[in-house]
């Protein structure tokens, strides 16, 4: 395969249906090179984004550090989960990451979800038990991809504890699951400080992008994490 770009308009499930036509003319009424020019940008003041992601056009949400706590409520069980949604700048974000996933225990199983080449879906490919220290070595052989590519999310949980961290395709950090308090730790101790009023991208239209070379990297880490897949679910 070549190394060659790709981007994918993703608009907010939240927003009305005028707004969704609005935030799809901010993207689909510009030139390539107006695209080019957009998808250049990272940095919005002290924040900087990684290559996965970028904003709408118009600024919808602007990119900021920060977390906020929220509820999961599962569909089926009606079972509400404590979550936390959190924003780093580029520098902090992979070793808060790891961080992050090391309060979850010496033994965890590992999900990565990819939706390269799936229209409108990702497909998951799974690993059970491994040993903390060997997956982060791991992580660490693949952190440019794992910050860089937009089609690529990664979600470690450590099932017995009932508790999830998720670095996601917009590169955002979910953790689930109680208690949060030493997730809350952790992100303090990288300056990613509580904004219950925080917006992050995923809430607006925005643009993802990724490439074949990606892609490659991608199949690379699935085969060092000795990993078996399942079919297509539905988007993020």
């Amino acid at each position: 395969m070549g190394s060659q770009q790709r981007s994918q308009v993703n608009t907010s499930s939240s927003a009305t249906s005028s707004s969704k036509a609005d935030a799809l003319t901010s993207f689909g009424s510009l030139s390539d090179e107006q695209l080019e020019a957009h998808l250049l940008v990272s940095n919005y003041g002290a924040f900087e984004l990684t290559d996965a992601i970028r904003p709408s056009v118009d600024l919808q949400v602007v990119p900021r550090q920060g977390f906020r706590h929220d509820v999961y409520s599962d569909p089926t069980t009606k079972v509400k989960v404590p979550v936390m949604m959190a924003s780093a700048t580029k520098r902090r974000l992979f070793d808060l990451f790891i961080d992050m996933i090391d309060t979850l225990g010496p033994v965890v199983d590992v999900v990565l979800e990819t939706s390269h080449y799936h229209s409108g879906g990702h497909q998951d490919h799974y690993r059970e038990h491994i040993d903390m220290p060997v997956l982060k070595s791991i992580l660490y052989d693949f952190e440019e991809m794992l910050l860089n590519d937009g089609c690529t999310g990664i979600a470690v949980l450590n099932p017995q504890r009932q508790q999830e961290v998720q670095f996601d395709e917009h590169k955002l950090i979910i953790a689930y699951g109680s208690p949060l308090e030493s997730f809350e730790r952790v992100l303090i101790d990288h300056d990613v400080y509580v904004d219950e009023k925080i917006r992050f991208v995923t809430e607006a239209e925005h643009v993802h992008t990724s490439s074949d070379q990606m892609f490659d990297q991608f199949q690379q880490l699935t085969m060092r994490l000795g990993m078996e897949s399942e079919g297509d679910v539905t988007t993020c």
